[in-house]
């Protein structure tokens, strides 16, 4: 199994900046990719960023290109969102999965394990 903790959420103003943590532990050894998708009230969860580790790649929402930054630390076991001139419209609670193998990564279908989610809101 594989626990994902999310982390870095909160209330900002818009055009401001947040960072979001996903930690990963267990067995992350498994792991070849994870993604940050977002659901706002009454929404469905959209896909809003994803990093597959082997061979290297990044996806990105058409919504979040150019805004958002997605990345993971030396050590493999934490995946950051790097989130710049945010907007109201940005405001979910953010999710972050993690999926072994090779899936499609734009698809929520696809992964194995999720985070509980932590709340993002930008205040206009």
């Amino acid at each position: 199994q594989v626990q994902l903790v999310e982390s870095g959420g909160g209330l900002v103003q818009a055009g401001g900046s947040l960072r979001l943590s996903c930690a990963a532990s267990g067995r992350t050894f498994s792991i070849n990719g994870m993604g940050w998708f977002r659901q706002a009230p009454e929404k469905e969860r959209e896909f809003v960023a994803a990093i597959r580790f082997s061979p290297t790649a990044t996806y990105y929402a058409d919504s979040v290109k150019g805004r958002f930054t997605i990345s993971r630390d030396n050590a493999g076991n934490r995946v950051y969102l790097q989130m710049n001139s945010l907007k109201p419209e940005d405001t979910a609670v953010y999710y972050c999965g993690a999926a072994r193998g090779y899936i499609d990564y734009v698809n929520n279908i696809g992964y194995h394990y999720w985070g509980q989610g932590t709340q993002v809101t930008v205040s206009s």
